[in-house]
C-alpha cells in the first residue's frame, strides 16, 4: 500500500488551495472538503490513503472525523492540523489515533516530511502484513494438521470456532497426537499471530527450575541468580503460551499459575512488583485431569479455569483412513528436508502401515517413515523397509485364537466410528455377532434347528425366536 490519493479538509479556502497545489504538483490525487460533513461524505464514497484534517471545522470536527475514519478504515493514516500551538490539542489528536499533527502556520516542507515518513511506515506495514499472511498460511490447519477423516473434520470445526476467540484452550490426547501443532494453529489463526508463541514442557523441567521459567526472577533472588531473568509469561506478553504436560505441574506452582490467570499479572521470584501480562494459555496433557482432580493431584479450580474450551485429539488408530495422507506428507517432507529420492510406497507397504496400531501415534509414524526413507535402497518403500511392523503383523497373525481374531476385527471396525457418540454399543456388537453365528451353525446342520440349538447351547424355542427376530431365512441358509 502506498500513498496515491489524499483527502484535505479545512474550512479556510486558502489552506485548501495551497495544499491542493502543493500535493498535486507531487503527483498525488487530492480531494477537498470545506467542512467535516463534506469530508465524511467524500471518505465514504472514495478510497483514500491519507487524510489531512483541520481540528476545528463546521459540522464534524477533525477529532470526530478521525474517530469515524478509524472505525471504518483503521489502516488509513490521518494528519491533524491545528491553529493553536497547544500541547493539549496535539496530545488529544495522537490519543485519538492520529498518525501525526501540524501546527498552523506550517511550512510545506513539514508536511512533505510527514508524508515521506508515512510512506516508509506504510512500506513496513505492508511487509509485516505480508509476513503475517505468510505465517498464517503456513499454520493453516489443513497445511499442518493432516487428515480428512470424520474425527479430524470435527477437530477442524472446533478449531475454526476457538482460534479467533481469546479464551483458554485445553488440548487432550495421547502422546504423539499433535497437541503442539494444534496449539500453534490456534495461535497463528488468532488476532495474536504477530505476537510471540512460546512453548514450555512442564514435565521436562525440574520443579525448582519450572517456577523461574514461568515467572522469572530478580538478581540475587537465590544463590546463582547473578542477573535478572524474564519468565515465559513476560516473554509471551500479547501472545500465546503453550503449557505442555500441564498435568505434571507441582501443586504449589498450580496455585501460582491460577493466580496469574485470574489476576493477569506476575511477580518475579525475589521481587515485589507486580507486572501486568496479557497472555493466552493453551494447555495440553495426555493424562486424565479429572481423575487427577479426584486423587488430589491437580487443583479443581485450575482444571475448570483451563477447561473452558476442551479439544480432544483422536489417536491415529481411530483414524486409519488418514494414514495414506500422512505417509505421503512425511515422504515428501523427507524428500525436501533430506534430499531423499523416495516418492511413494507399495500397496503392500501401505497395508502394513494401515494395519499397525501406532501406540506412538503420528509422531511414531513420522519417525518410522523418515527412518525408512533414509535407509531404503529403493525409490519406493516396500514392506521390507518396515521390519519391525512386519514382525508385529506376523506375531498377530500367529495368534489365531478366536478371541484374538475377534479383538482385531472389532478394533479395526470401531476405529472407523466415533465411539464417544455411540449408545448401546454392547447390544449392537452382540446383535451383529449373533446373526452370522446362528446362520453358520444352521448351514452346518443343514437347517436342523434341534441340532443347531444343541450346538449353540440354547433352548430350541429360544433359537426359533432368534431366527424370527434376526430375520434369518432358513430355506436359503439350509
Amino acid at each position: 500500500m502506498s500513498i496515491r490519493r489524499i483527502l484535505v479538509a479545512d474550512d479556510e479556502e486558502s489552506i485548501r488551495w495551497v495544499l491542493s497545489k502543493a500535493l498535486s504538483k507531487q503527483g498525488y490525487s487530492v480531494d477537498l472538503a470545506k467542512n467535516g460533513n463534506e469530508a465524511l461524505s467524500l471518505f465514504r464514497n472514495n478510497r483514500y490513503d491519507l487524510a489531512v484534517l483541520d481540528i476545528k471545522m463546521p459540522g464534524l470536527t477533525g477529532l470526530e472525523l478521525l474517530s469515524r475514519f478509524h472505525e471504518e478504515r483503521p489502516e488509513m493514516l490521518v494528519v491533524i492540523m491545528t491553529a493553536e500551538s497547544s500541547m493539549k490539542n496535539a496530545v488529544e489528536a495522537m490519543k485519538h489515533g492520529a498518525y501525526d499533527y501540524l501546527t498552523k502556520p506550517f511550512d510545506l516542507d513539514a508536511l512533505d516530511g510527514i508524508i515521506l515518513k508515512a510512506k516508509k511506515a506504510l512500506k513496513v506495514h505492508d511487509e509485516v502484513s505480508r509476513l503475517k499472511d505468510e505465517v498464517k498460511e503456513r499454520y493453516q490447519p489443513e497445511r499442518t494438521i493432516i487428515g480428512t477423516s470424520q474425527p479430524m473434520q470435527e477437530i477442524y470445526k472446533v478449531l475454526g470456532k476457538i482460534a479467533p476467540s481469546d479464551v483458554t484452550v485445553l488440548v487432550t490426547g495421547e502422546s504423539g497426537t499433535g497437541k503442539e501443532l494444534i496449539a500453534r494453529a490456534v495461535h497463528y489463526n488468532s488476532p495474536r499471530l504477530s505476537k510471540p508463541f512460546l512453548a514450555l514442557n512442564c514435565a521436562a523441567i525440574p520443579r525448582e527450575l519450572l517456577e523461574s521459567e514461568l515467572f522469572g526472577f530478580e538478581k540475587g533472588a537465590f544463590t546463582g541468580a547473578t542477573e535478572r531473568k524474564i519468565g515465559k509469561f513476560e516473554q509471551a506478553n500479547g501472545g500465546t503460551l503453550f503449557l505442555d504436560e500441564i498435568g505434571d505441574m507441582p501443586l504449589d506452582l498450580q496455585a501460582k499459575l491460577l493466580r496469574v490467570l485470574q489476576e493477569k499479572e506476575v511477580t518475579r521470584t525475589g521481587g515485589s512488583a507486580t507486572i501486568p501480562v496479557d497472555v493466552r494459555i493453551v494447555a495440553a496433557t495426555n493424562q486424565d485431569l479429572q481423575e487427577k482432580v479426584r486423587s488430589k493431584e491437580f487443583r479443581e479450580d485450575l482444571f475448570y479455569r483451563l477447561n473452558v474450551l476442551p479439544l480432544q485429539l483422536p489417536p491415529l488408530r481411530n483414524r486409519r483412513e488418514d494414514i495414506p495422507l500422512l505417509v505421503d506428507f512425511f515422504i515428501e517432507r523427507a524428500r525436501l528436508d533430506h534430499a531423499m529420492t523416495t516418492h511413494g510406497c507399495t500397496d503392500e507397504a501401505m497395508l502394513l502401515l494401515k494395519n499397525y496400531d501406532w501406540p506412538g501415534n503420528v509422531r511414531e509414524l513420522e519417525n518410522t517413515i523418515l527412518r525408512a526413507c533414509l535407509l531404503t535402497p529403493d525409490q519406493v518403500l516396500t514392506p521390507g523397509d518396515f521390519p519391525d511392523l512386519a514382525r508385529e503383523a506376523t506375531t498377530q497373525e500367529s495368534d489365531s485364537s478366536l478371541e484374538s481374531i475377534i479383538a482385531r476385527k472389532l478394533n479395526a471396525s470401531l476405529s472407523q466410528m466415533e465411539v464417544n457418540e455411540l449408545n448401546n454399543l454392547y447390544e449392537m456388537v452382540l446383535h451383529q455377532m449373533e446373526r452370522p453365528l446362528i446362520r453358520i451353525i444352521l448351514e452346518k446342520t443343514r437347517g436342523n434347528q434341534v441340532r443347531a440349538a444343541e450346538i449353540l447351547g440354547i433352548n430350541r424355542n429360544t433359537l426359533r425366536k432368534k431366527i424370527q427376530t434376526l430375520d434369518i431365512d432358513i430355506r436359503r441358509d439350509a
